[in-house]
């Protein structure tokens, strides 16, 4: 009887992490931070309860020969939430028992294996997700509710004995300055991207003429590199303040925010006007002809018609913005803006990888959190349009 691979996707990333957990280290320990840890393999972990997070493991390889019925999908996005919950509940249950023989100051990391594996399992619940082809606001709820495990986790203090979260411990306050500076840079830059970005998008939608060399600059000036557009603007930034000292009393100079936010500016205004463009490019004719045969101005098409149609494409182009600006925040810290960024060039400089892990995390976090939020207001919206 010949055996056939239903789901060829499932059965890759199965195999990948049946590879890394034979063959990479799945924690780390070392008696202090100091000291570069020694693996500890996957095998090695599973005794007593964390044997249980082989079912679900199981499960997702045998799923792979399964005809992928929507029953078949949604047990193994149940299985790839329990293995996602597993994992991380193994590794905090092995570091609070290390913890408990070692000295205080030992030190628990997750290794490249359970980095690998994690990954694979959160591929297989998309794959999943998917293939379910739900509504968009069932999509991300269920999204949610695969993270949901992992944030209680977090929450009810089962990881404290890791080392990253040893490091938030002794950092708690840099790590909540990092926070409140990370999010000012990004509303900052989202506010002016707003401001200039949408009216450009209506002056190129409305003028095709304007069109080609507005996007020939735009283009220009997001392929340039992000720390060079940072380091361009340094000299004559200080220049200006130096000339004009009201700027530098509005803490405008060479470094600093300043600078990281006008340039965040400038990488964010491509993805706003090009999605302020399209989203009024695929409003209908029709409807626009009828609103004026209603005796619409042409402002009151414009508000009335025009931007609660185009709304979903342009809050899809503020998504993409978004995400852009949580990201590139962090390359700010090297002209002293601060945020999440001087946490990672901290621990890459003193090559403590936990504590660059602690600067990472946060970022990617806020990022899949934003992009989440605006998929959800996108829904909403193109829900109510359909209403």
């Amino acid at each position: 009887m010949r055996v056939r691979v239903h789901n060829r996707v499932l059965a890759l990333l199965w195999l990948l992490g049946l590879a890394a957990a034979v063959g990479v280290a799945c924690l780390t320990h070392a008696p202090n931070r100091l000291v570069t840890g020694t693996g500890i393999r996957f095998g090695s972990v599973l005794h007593g309860a964390n044997l249980l997070v082989l079912l679900p493991g199981l499960w997702l390889g045998l799923a792979a020969f399964l005809r992928t019925t929507w029953r078949v999908q949604v047990s193994v996005l149940i299985a790839a939430t329990l293995w996602l919950a597993g994992l991380v509940y193994i590794g905090g249950a092995e570091a609070t028992r290390l913890a408990e023989v070692d000295s205080a100051y030992s030190r628990t990391s997750f290794g490249g294996g359970f980095w690998i594996m994690l990954t694979l399992g959160w591929l297989i619940a998309a794959d999943a997700l998917s293939r379910l082809k739900l509504k968009p606001v069932a999509a991300v709820l269920v999204g949610l509710a695969v993270l949901a495990p992992l944030v209680a986790q977090l929450a009810s203090g089962h990881l404290a004995n890791l080392s990253v979260l040893k490091e938030y411990a002794n950092r708690q306050d840099v790590f909540n300055d990092a926070l409140s500076r990370h999010l000012e840079i990004v509303a900052a830059t989202l506010i002016p991207t707003l401001l200039i970005g949408v009216p450009l998008g209506v002056l190129a939608y409305r003028r095709q003429g304007v069109r080609p060399p507005l996007f020939g600059v735009l283009n220009v000036i997001q392929t340039v590199p992000s720390i060079a557009l940072f380091g361009l603007l340094i000299a004559p930034l200080a220049a200006l303040a130096a000339h004009v000292p009201v700027l530098a009393q509005w803490g405008i100079g060479g470094i600093g925010t300043a600078p990281a936010i006008i340039a965040l500016t400038l990488y964010s205004l491509l993805p706003m006007v090009r999605s302020t463009t399209a989203g009024l490019e695929q409003v209908p004719a029709s409807v626009v002809d009828a609103a004026r045969g209603m005796g619409l101005s042409a402002r009151q098409i414009f508000w009335r018609v025009e931007v609660p149609l185009a709304l979903p494409v342009l809050l899809a182009g503020l998504r993409i913005t978004t995400v852009q600006a949580i990201g590139l925040t962090t390359v700010a810290a090297l002209i002293g803006a601060g945020g999440f960024g001087a946490i990672m060039f901290q621990g890459l400089l003193s090559s403590a990888i936990d504590l660059v892990l602690l600067g990472v995390a946060p970022v990617i976090a806020l990022a899949v959190a934003a992009d989440a939020l605006f998929k959800l207001l996108v829904a909403l919206v193109a829900f109510g349009e359909k209403r």
